[in-house]
């Protein structure tokens, strides 16, 4: 299986200290598994896009670490240039390029927006795929007003209050994070240094204005020339090719035509397929026609290796007979399952038109099931590791009566630890029934057994865990410790019995509408 990797494009308002821009981009560079694709700095716009690529988990950190970089030394306040900005970071992209979706991506921009507005206490809007509301999908909603608009705005317009974070804009500004499909960043200079003729060209392409629908576009002054600055967000629909020749067209109006055009970061390899197929009419072309693919392909196929050699399983490692991991992990396995599972119905339910109404919910419990799963996992061994402290303290010196108190003590500490660790599986078990119970209410019909399957296996969690307390309470010599445990148990089985008998009901219901 290859490996899962996300492109990220963020914009940093910075293009004119390159000291501050290289301190940006050794952010990205230290975070292990990042490969830096491009960079490219425009002094007019004073801005610098930086293209990245790695694994989910680097692309979200290499991104929290460049905010934070560009907030500790860029300052709204003085930062002039020709492109539109409201942040030191003014936009981070994530695109989903192997193995991952574009939901996942929508999930990678929530967690990093709320981790920039809680620990930089920088405002976050969500946009593109990722955008709470619809009129937030176009950034230019979104950029309205700039920096110095929005920080009037957002005190005052609950329209322009952030997703998360403040609502107050500081030196670093506000920063827009989300998720959308490969974009085109094009320039195309003109032959003039008439600013109006490139505005007037972009106000013919760009969709807003009736033109192409995949589209955005401004005219600038840069380095003496007019400039109509595009991006392409959808170069299928709306291929550069034509766009091009759109505004050699309309140049031609003015009297004017194309000097020269500019690539701004990376280009997917179809986009230019497509604009040489096009100007060249080569009907029925192929890409597998080209010389360079048909090599890499051939490559590849020899460069194969074999695939690792895996440890035991954690179902090898239960079935060992060494007593460690024992039924306290299975119980904390069996809730990480249910957590999986109430993700997994919730990722099968976002991006369905049919279940729009629904899909902040079902972010919301994607977060909530993934943290969920997260801490259940981590129990695995915390429980085998409590079991293991219990066996050394049993097995200290019981010789003298000094050796027997400290042996004493230890083992109550000990059983202790070996009581909290399921304790705490019981509770967050309770939590996935909760979720699972949510997935089935509101989340994709179509996986209702899979709701169904979460409950039951969050339910074997409770189950499980509850009798490890109860088992460890009767060797606890502080036997009112051991009933205040016994009644948490019981608390917890109380409240688990009528989100089972609710699922029951909407599985019959479900029944009944099926029959």
């Amino acid at each position: 299986m290859a490996a899962q990797l996300v492109e990220c494009i963020p914009n940093f308002s910075e293009a004119r200290r390159p000291e501050i821009v290289e301190k940006i981009h050794r952010s990205i560079c230290d975070v292990p598994g990042i490969h830096i694709l491009d960079q490219h700095s425009d002094l007019d716009h004073n801005r610098t896009v930086i293209t990245y690529i790695g694994s989910p988990a680097a692309a979200e950190e290499a991104a929290f670490q460049a905010i934070a970089t560009a907030a500790r030394w860029i300052d709204l306040n003085v930062h002039t240039g020709e492109h539109p900005r409201i942040g030191a970071t003014d936009v981070v992209p994530f695109v989903p390029i192997s193995e991952i979706t574009m939901p996942d991506c929508v999930e990678m921009a929530r967690r990093l927006g709320k981790r920039v507005a809680q620990e930089l206490n920088i405002p976050v809007y969500l946009y593109e795929e990722a955008a709470t509301r619809p009129e937030r999908q176009n950034l230019e909603n979104i950029r309205r007003g700039e920096y110095e608009g929005l920080k009037v705005d957002v005190k005052t317009n609950p329209d322009r209050l952030p997703d998360y974070g403040p609502a107050e804009l500081g030196p670093a500004g506000a920063t827009v994070i989300g998720a959308r499909q490969p974009l085109i960043a094009y320039n195309v200079y003109l032959t003039t240094d008439d600013v109006e003729i490139a505005q007037k060209i972009a106000k013919v392409v760009r969709n807003s204005n009736g033109g192409m629908r995949f589209v955005k576009a401004m005219g600038v002054l840069v380095e003496g020339r007019a400039q109509v600055s595009m991006n392409l967000t959808n170069y299928r629909q709306s291929p550069i090719g034509r766009v091009v020749e759109l505004v050699r067209r309309e140049a031609l109006r003015y009297g004017t035509a194309i000097h020269h055009c500019e690539l701004v970061g990376l280009i997917p390899q179809e986009a230019l397929f497509d604009a040489a197929t096009w100007y060249l009419q080569l009907d029925g072309f192929s890409s597998e026609q080209v010389l360079e693919n048909r090599l890499f392909e051939a490559q590849a196929t020899a460069s194969e290796a074999p695939a690792p050699v895996e440890g035991p399983s954690f179902l090898d490692q239960l079935a060992a007979g060494t007593g460690a991991p024992g039924g306290g992990s299975a119980a904390a396995y069996a809730g990480a399952a249910a957590a999986a599972l109430a993700a997994m119905v919730a990722r099968l339910t976002v991006g369905k038109k049919k279940y729009l109404a629904v899909e902040p919910q079902m972010y919301e419990l994607i977060e909530k099931a993934e943290a969920l799963r997260a801490s259940l996992t981590a129990s695995i061994e915390e429980d085998a590791a409590a079991f293991e402290k219990v066996m050394a303290a049993m097995k200290l010196p019981k010789g003298t009566p000094e050796e027997q108190s400290a042996r004493s003590a230890a083992i109550e500490e000990a059983t202790l630890s070996a009581i909290n660790v399921p304790l705490h599986t019981a509770g967050m078990a309770v939590d996935a029934m909760e979720l699972a119970l949510q997935a089935a209410t509101s989340g994709n019909s179509n996986a209702i057994s899979d709701s169904a399957t979460a409950m039951a296996l969050a339910r074997a969690s409770l189950t499980g865990a509850g009798m490890n307390v109860r088992i460890n309470c009767a060797g606890l010599q502080n036997q009112e410790k051991a009933a205040g445990f016994i009644r948490q148990i019981q608390a917890l089985q109380s409240k688990a019995d009528p989100l089972e008998a609710d699922l029951k009901r909407i599985l019959k219901e479900r029944a009944n509408l099926d029959s």
